[in-house]
């Protein structure tokens, strides 16, 4: 550990340590501490983590809830807004397109956004799954709570839950009338306003609706082209209807939500010289590589272009059969729709310039039976999804060929269609031994069939690389079926503690290699599965004015799937092609410690901070590039599994006095340690690491000074982000069999917003 963090964690354990989940932890960027009713804990959160209501402090499970109050003071306008207040978790935008989320849970997750590969974190919004990373960058308005699940969830969520859940709650209509209006300006031509109003239509019925406008100018610039990326520009909206009354047993939610992204293209930065297929260096980039400035080439005429449609429907039946017995039907249909360019190569050649056009469309069923009795509650449930994707992509590579060859144009097209099945039960009881002592235990059965088929053209002026429809294939079918355990033992000390421990099983799907380019890579490759061994200890203490929770984790992850690049040799041309395979590449341990408290030494001083320690290291990786270690490059550092995560917060309230409402200022600082940006980090057949491929360790500072008024209807507050203006990057592109390519992406650099809310 760095000497300046273990002086900072010694220090602030005399101080204060950070919010408990059940005391909506405090989210980051601008990640401030809860709302002050919230911290205190005269507001317990609810949580449905698993898949009942209950206190966020007798779930035996690490959960983080944030009320939508929380998200609102600290500036949270996407889940990534999160990042830093939840231990061990890496939530960031994603690679090379600005409507995919990035997400790792104690260093398990899934950074690639190709059609065909499935998360390994799982998105639900109100129940509802998202089947795909992409279209997962959602903002955040009108919702109840964000939960964070840390762990495998595969008995109660299933599939693609293997590192854990993000569940986004909305917020319903009711009885009561509501409404608000909230409108930010900042740095970069930010521009926001979302506003929404809900209320009865009768004692019977209630609707809502809420609107979204975000936009905000690109903070990456082409000095030659003129033109600027990595922007923002998004419109949504959600209906929602509620059925019912609270002395009538049914009851129906529906609701409907839309989204539309017309952006500019996400880019980074080139690390190494380019090559063509052949060897031959076409630019030279320095070495090391120059300071990002936030200045990017990309190729003339590539279209500056990433667009996004995404709608869906979803209605809740809910049936009180009696005080203890419940029915539940989740029918739910979603249609994601994007349309990126993205330059991998983030330069002027055209090397790695690509299009990827896909259209997906899920339909779900989820049918529910909850049992609440005095000593035993059971949840049961049949899940169904049918999902269907197809997609069109186009690679540009006039200069991947080079002089060697003329020059010639180059052109490869890939259309190919997937088809998911999915089918599963699960049962999972919880039984009160004693008054303290509650056992719990599930399972979760999933049977999954996919059917892909793909063509693969190539256009090229060289007859040696014309139109070779080769390569294509219909109708590979795969089946996997897995079943998931889960049992825990949690113990009421007293009141206010309580310790548990848990086991539970994830799975991962298997799936197809959607960048096969040779035969054999469309191979299909397995599901992963991990052995998940969690304790824990949630506490409160000093009359309420502390929350803690201690938590402890061994995890055991197996034929994790792994894309490895490299060359072949074509069958047809005899000529070098570049190889994306995807493996069951062997075992990854992680290991950790996650320690969170929220304390209130005096009214209107919340101090608070969350620590994640993760020790993750494979324990086999092979791969038979790397003979010098006999196929084994299990010494490569696991990414997005940085050593440590801490975030240490403080904000106080003045009260103003009579009507002239509160002032809050607050502030936050994070911090990271080294981290590996792609599963790719050292060169091939060598241990020396891509020094350009790693993120070294860094703090980032947010501030933010809020008026409310007395009554809450009001407030207006200016918010800074990354204060110290830290040059830091996010997440990195290893594709060097394709013309040497390696690309990093920057996070955003400081930033200044004001907003007003008003609210009834």
């Amino acid at each position: 550990m760095k000497p300046v963090l273990k002086a900072t964690l010694l220090a602030s354990a005399a101080w204060a340590f950070a919010s408990l989940p059940a005391a909506a932890q405090t989210p980051a960027p601008a990640a401030e501490a809860p709302a002050a009713e919230e911290a205190a804990g005269e507001e317990e959160i609810t949580v449905t983590a698993r898949r009942v209501e209950e206190s966020q402090d007798k779930v035996p499970a690490s959960v983080s809830a944030f009320s939508e109050k929380t998200l609102e003071r600290i500036g949270a306008n996407d889940p990534t807004g999160i990042q830093g207040a939840v231990p061990n978790l890496n939530l960031v935008q994603g690679r090379g397109s600005s409507d995919a989320t990035n997400i790792y849970i104690r260093g398990v997750g899934q950074p690639d956004a190709l059609q065909t590969f499935d998360p390994a974190v799982g998105v639900y919004v109100d129940d509802v799954y998202y089947s795909r990373i992409r279209g997962t960058q959602l903002d955040l308005f009108d919702i109840s709570r964000l939960e964070v699940l840390r762990g495998p969830q595969g008995t109660l969520y299933g599939k693609n839950t293997i590192g854990g859940a993000l569940k986004i709650v909305t917020r319903k209509p009711g009885q009561e009338k509501r409404g608000f209006l909230t409108l930010t300006a900042g740095t970069y031509g930010q521009l926001e306003a979302k506003g929404g109003i809900s209320g009865p239509l009768s004692d019977f019925a209630a609707v809502g609706l809420s609107l979204l406008h975000a936009q905000r100018d690109g903070y990456v610039e082409d000095p030659v082209l003129d033109r600027e990326y990595n922007d923002k520009n998004v419109t949504a909206g959600r209906f929602q209807l509620s059925l019912g009354r609270e002395d009538q047993p049914i009851h129906f939610d529906f609701s409907a939500d839309y989204s539309k992204e017309d952006a500019a293209m996400t880019v980074g930065q080139p690390l190494n010289t380019l090559t063509t297929l052949f060897g031959q260096p076409i630019l030279v980039i320095p070495s090391p590589t120059p300071e990002y400035n936030f200045e990017t080439r990309t190729t003339p005429g590539l279209p500056n272009s990433t667009k996004l449609d995404h709608y869906g429907f979803s209605g809740v039946l809910t049936w009180d059969l009696s005080d203890s017995f419940t029915m539940k039907s989740i029918t739910a249909y979603r249609n994601l729709k994007t349309d990126d360019f993205i330059d991998i190569d983030a330069t002027q050649l055209e090397l790695g310039d690509v299009f990827v056009g896909v259209d997906q469309d899920q339909v779900s069923q989820e049918l529910q039976a909850i049992y609440s009795g005095e000593n035993l509650s059971i949840v049961a449930g049949l899940y169904y999804m049918l999902e269907n994707i197809t997609s069109h992509q186009e690679a540009y590579a006039d200069d991947l060929i080079g002089p060697l060859f003329g020059n010639p144009t180059f052109l490869r097209t890939i259309d190919d269609d997937l088809r998911t099945e999915s089918y599963a039960m699960y049962v999972n009881a919880s039984y009160n031994i004693t008054e303290a002592l509650r056992l719990s235990a599930g399972i979760r059965y999933t049977d999954e069939e996919k059917v892909y088929s793909r063509s693969t053209s190539t256009f090229s002026s060289n007859p040696l690389f014309a139109a070779n429809p080769a390569f294509a294939f219909s109708g590979l079918k795969e089946n996997w079926n897995d079943s998931s355990p889960m049992v825990s033992l949690d113990y009421q000390i007293n009141d206010d503690v309580m310790v548990y421990a848990r086991y539970a099983k994830g799975f991962k799907s298997g799936g197809f290699n959607g960048r096969a380019n040779n035969p054999g890579e469309q191979a299909p490759y397995n599901p992963e599965t991990v052995d998940s061994y969690e304790a824990g200890v949630k506490a409160k203490f000093w009359d309420g004015k502390a929350r803690t929770a201690l938590t402890v984790f061994y995890n055991d992850y197996q034929d994790f799937q792994a894309r490895v690049s490299g060359t072949v040799t074509d069958p047809i041309t005899n000529l070098p092609s570049p190889e994306l395979t995807v493996i069951n590449a062997g075992s990854l341990v992680t290991k950790g410690v996650e320690f969170e408290l929220y304390v209130t030494p005096m009214d209107g001083l919340q101090l608070d901070t969350q620590v994640g320690y993760l020790d993750a290291d494979y324990e086999e990786f092979n791969d038979v590039r790397f003979t010098n270690f006999g196929g084994d490059r299990s010494f490569q550092t696991p990414p997005f599994s940085p050593k440590w995560t801490a975030r240490f917060g403080a904000q106080y309230t003045w009260d103003l006095g009579g009507e002239a409402g509160s002032l809050t200022l607050g502030a936050s600082a994070r911090y990271r340690s080294r981290m590996a940006l792609a599963v790719d980090n050292t060169f091939t057949n060598s241990a020396t690491e891509i020094e350009g491929l790693f993120q070294d360790a860094y703090w980032l500072y947010d501030a933010r000074l809020v008026w409310e008024d007395s009554e809450g209807h009001y407030s207006a507050g200016i918010y800074g982000k990354n204060l110290s203006d830290e040059l830091y990057k996010t997440d990195g592109q290893e594709f060097s069999s394709v013309g040497s390519i390696r690309t990093v992406y920057f996070g955003a650099p400081q930033t200044w917003s004001f907003t007003v809310t008003a609210r009834y």
